[in-house]
């Protein structure tokens, strides 16, 4: 934290001795008032700032609130590249954070933060202490969250986490808590910056170029204009780099003991007996006489076969070692298409004017622009993947050869066929965000008040355009010209000029499509997303002396505001009628109108107490109106150790995807209960599952109570720990319906072609059916501990430095409306949300320090504690996960922990000149096996850095 001028009173000494470590994330100790002896013997003027958490200026200790700050020395001690990454490490951050590298999530192309593993949407960015638009793309279709790679590093002065809730402070959404990222103001001077990374593979390497310049001192000039200029390119890395770093990226995991009973023996597998097939690159087909079984296309014994295909030999299509007992042709689709990173290329740039008009006014206007492009790709599509839109669920489990079609083995019958276009390419996505914000105000000081009023303007526009995706009706007319497929397929103008009678050809026959067959099965695909926030807003703060019963002045502030919300997101042209194959319908569009009014008091009171108050009132056009009050009270009975504590209520409005107009239809994953009872082959493990959603115009906001009680002992000199525990309830939680819950109350969409033989299979899950509810409620518990210290070694031998940050949660649970509950702290769930990465009980940062003059080099740890590979605690279906001979997987039914070790150097060789390197992962560590997660493969993306491996990254900087 940068430093600002105290008075010299004995709390402020004892202040000054706790924030002398430095670290990279602290505490922020709520300083009394001092004796009036003290004050008398040092009368010197307070500086005063305003906190995250209050509109009310003070001394930068003063707060009872427990605040995490990070000042620009922590970002580049911290060796990562971007702020997301950095915040993304902190022990605070959990479940529902969205990193950059899910390339294939709903709201790729961004990342967010997600508090006490409450969710993005429940964590409220700021910058400069005012809100900005929001990512266009919603995580998981339905939470929307800002962007935080929109933020220029190299304008970031400080960020301030508030680790509670700030709902009387800031408004709807800051249920989790609030991080504000506060830019330069008043800089002077010139500076370039460059970077380069790169792997211990010599891929994914990441530029970084910046050039920032501050010319005017406010003081002498009565102005100050900054600006800077950002450019940032991070290649991909593929898991194909990686195939030799065990399990990472790979689908096909029989080597570590699964199979594909578990859907985790390798793409193209056949389960026996249970009327399913994987997509093989080269064919399975449905035997018409015998619908329980599943035989490839390059069998040249298949039972019942009327054409055999020696072309179709599985090894002239892959050199993947086979043995599947089901008789499929395997390959390892994600190692070979899919990502560890995207790749991603983006500009971002910050101006700031500011003009002090008179000596009590100051006019400022600030201006973010942010542009980026994402790349990602994904596998081929499938031909029998099922999705939903408004209209309900889409079946393409039942696509298949017709009688003639010239590669059906089972020629004059019609056969179900499962197929990996691979003729047809990966699907890739490419997204364009583009972001701005424009701030214009003034602020000044009359009649004894501090006031600031601006307008804000902000808009994030986003593009998605897509290829490699399947259009439904003509997949399903080339691979039977059945008459009602062919009408169904004449409206695609592409397949209504192919000759009458063409057939797509698969596998080995692939070379005989014409350009034209496939302009007509895929065609380029996107959709577009805008929001956008208009925001007028007041406040004024000032102090009161000579109140009787206090023992200093009483600090008050004021303000409202008045702001326009809208969103749009339309839907992915096709999915409004279920067209595209393996691609959900998602698409929504609101806006409304939000009025409010605050107020905050501060009070000194007698014996070191100091008592804090707020109260917003909050009026949406759409769910009406909330009241949020905050109270805080701090104590200190000696100088070295101080007590604190804070009550407040939150509340999180409905985002227009929850209670819009639009839908969701996406993918989760989920066993099937009513088949594994009955014994059919790999339905007792969770699979992939099309989930349809519905908007809810009934639902109401979030409201949430939080409690935070923490005490901060300043033992000896140098040295501080604090310690905070700390509930959140959250009540009208909105959620979809928990996925296996839809699914043991039936509302389900089955296959009744896709059965095994066995009496009373209704066959194969087709889709979910859900929709957003308000859940009655969450209730999150923990402690943080922050611990510091620095010791000054002999001789000019610089300074040695430890900085300590540790989160346990002792509870995460969920307590549906029936009254079921479900504690995920500690456990992979909750699945239904964000990748699926889990909720682990235990996270640290470890900082180890050493300074001297112009060295200053710095050694990261960031742990990871175990994760049950349970759904949930006391889970009665037991681990999610087996391995081939049934037992728990991985390990004992746990995801082992996960340590980082980071070392981080700078050198200022010159007064001008400093150089700088980092070694991420310094021990080449691999990431643990995680079976279950989407969000990566194989790998929880948590442990991303265990995928990408040992990374160097080395740069300089020239200040004039």
């Amino acid at each position: 934290m940068t430093e600002t001028p105290l008075t010299q009173t004995p709390i402020c000494r004892s202040i000054r001795r706790l924030f002398a470590g430095g670290g990279a994330v602290g505490m922020l100790v709520l300083a009394l008032p001092a004796p009036v002896q003290a004050q008398e013997a040092a009368p010197k003027p307070v500086a005063r700032v305003e906190i995250t958490g209050s509109n009310i200026r003070r001394s930068e200790a003063e707060t009872a609130s427990s605040v995490i700050t990070v000042n620009r020395a922590d970002i580049e001690r911290s060796g990562k590249n971007t702020v997301a990454e950095l915040l993304q490490t902190l022990a605070v951050d959990n479940q529902g954070s969205v990193p950059t590298t899910f390339g294939n999530g709903f709201a790729a192309g961004a990342s967010g933060i997600s508090l006490r593993g409450l969710g993005a949407a429940s964590t409220l960015v700021l910058l400069n202490g005012r809100r900005m638009a929001p990512y266009g793309l919603a995580d998981d279709g339905q939470k929307q969250f800002s962007d935080l790679n929109v933020i220029p590093t190299d304008a970031v002065d400080r960020i301030e986490v508030l680790k509670d809730g700030a709902s009387a402070i800031y408004g709807s959404d800051a249920i989790a808590g609030v991080v504000n990222v506060i830019l330069r103001k008043d800089y002077q001077g010139n500076t370039f910056r460059f970077s380069r990374g790169f792997s211990e593979d010599w891929d994914g390497k990441r530029t970084n170029i910046a050039f920032t310049k501050g010319v005017g001192s406010l003081d002498t000039d009565r102005y100050n204009v900054l600006f800077s200029i950002e450019y940032k390119k991070f290649d991909e890395i593929a898991y194909s780099s990686r195939s030799d770093r065990d399990y990472i990226g790979r689908i096909d995991l029989r080597p570590w003991g699964f199979s594909a009973n578990e859907g985790l023996g390798g793409t193209g597998s056949i389960v026996p007996g249970s009327g399913a097939a994987g997509s093989a690159i080269n064919g399975n087909v449905r035997n018409p006489a015998d619908p329980a079984n599943y035989y490839n296309r390059g069998n040249l014994a298949g039972p019942g076969f009327t054409r055999t295909f020696p072309g179709a030999a599985c090894s002239n299509f892959t050199t993947q070692p086979q043995g599947d007992p089901g008789g499929g042709c395997l390959i390892d689709s994600t190692l070979q298409y899919n990502q560890i990173e995207p790749k991603q290329e983006n500009i971002s740039f910050f101006l700031r004017g500011t003009w002090q008009a008179t000596p009590d006014i100051q006019v400022y206007s600030e201006f973010n622009y942010y542009t980026s492009q994402t790349d990602s790709s994904t596998t081929p599509s499938g031909i029998n993947g099922s999705v939903g839109y408004p209209g309900g669920p889409v079946n393409n489990a039942l696509v298949q050869f017709g009688p003639t079609h010239p590669d059906n083995p089972y020629f004059g019958s019609a056969a179900r066929l499962r197929y990996l276009a691979a003729d047809v390419g990966p699907r890739v996505s490419s997204i364009g965000s583009n972001f701005l914000r424009w701030v214009g105000g003034a602020k000044g000081t009359h009649f004894g008040w501090d006031w600031d009023t601006a307008l804000l303007f902000s808009h994030n526009h986003v593009n998605n355009n897509q290829t490699g995706y399947l259009q439904r009706d003509t997949t399903f007319a080339l691979l039977d010209p059945s008459p009602a497929n062919v009408a169904a397929a004449l409206a695609n103008p592409y397949y209504a000029a192919l000759p009458p009678g063409t057939f797509w050809r698969i596998g080995e026959n692939a070379g005989l499509n014409s350009p034209a067959v496939y302009a007509a099965l895929s065609q380029p695909i996107g959709n577009r997303a805008n929001s956008k926030v208009g925001q007028w807003d007041v406040k004024a703060t000032r102090e009161f002396e000579g109140i009787p019963y206090l023992a200093g002045p009483l600090g008050l502030a004021v303000g409202g505001e008045v702001r326009h919300e809208m969103t749009e997101l339309r839907p992915t042209a096709g999915t409004e009628r279920g067209n595209i194959i393996g691609l959900g319908y998602s698409a929504y569009s609101g806006g409304r109108n939000v009025v409010a009014l605050y107020g905050e008091a501060l009070a000194p009171l007698p014996f070191n107490l100091e008592a804090s108050a707020a109260l917003r009132w909050d009026h949406f056009t759409d769910v009406g109106n909330s009241y949020t009050p905050k109270a805080g009270l701090k104590w200190t009975p000696v100088r070295e150790f101080a007590v604190r504590g804070t009550f407040a209520r939150g509340f999180r409005a409905p985002s227009p995807a929850e209670n819009g107009v639009g839908g969701l239809a996406a993918y989760s994953t989920a066993a099937d209960p009513l088949r594994c009872a009955l014994g059919v082959p790999g339905t007792c493990d969770p699979a992939s599952i099309a989930v349809i959603t519905s908007p809810n115009p009934a639902l109401s906001p979030e409201r949430s109570r939080s409690y935070n009680i923490g005490v901060i002992w300043d033992p000896i000199p140098r040295a501080s720990v604090s310690v905070d525990y700390w509930t959140i309830k959250r009540k009208n939680e909105i959620n979809q319906d928990q996925t296996d819950t839809a699914i043991a109350a039936g509302s389900v969409v089955r296959d009744p072609g896709s059965t095994s033989g066995i009496p009373g299979d209704p066959g194969a899950l087709t889709a979910v059916l859900s929709r957003y509810v308000n859940s009655a409620q969450t209730k999150v518990r923990g402690i943080d501990i922050d611990g510091r210290y620095n010791y000054r070694l002999p001789d000019a031998w610089g300074n040695l430095s430890a900085d300590v940050k540790y989160t346990h949660f002792f509870e995460w649970t969920r307590t549906e409306r029936d009254g079921t509950s479900r504690d995920f702290a500690g456990t992979h769930g909750n699945c239904d949300i964000t990748n699926c990465t889990g909720t682990p009980d235990n996270k640290a940062n470890l900082r180890l320090g050493w300074d001297r003059n112009d060295v200053r080099v710095s050694l990261n740890v960031n742990f990871r504690g175990k994760i049950d590979n349970t759904l949930f605690k006391n889970d009665p279906d037991g681990c999610a996960s087996h391995y081939a001979d049934g037992r728990d997987a991985p390990g004992d039914c746990e995801l082992a922990s996960f340590t980082t070790f980071d070392l981080v150097a700078r050198w200022k060789p010159l007064p001008k000149w400093e150089v700088f390197g980092s070694i991420q992962n310094l021990f080449d560590k691999v990431a643990p096996l995680d079976p279950l997660t989407y969000g990566a493969q194989a790998y929880n993306p948590l442990d991303y850095e265990g995928a990408r491996g040992r990374y160097f990254t080395v740069g300089a900087r020239y200040t004039f």
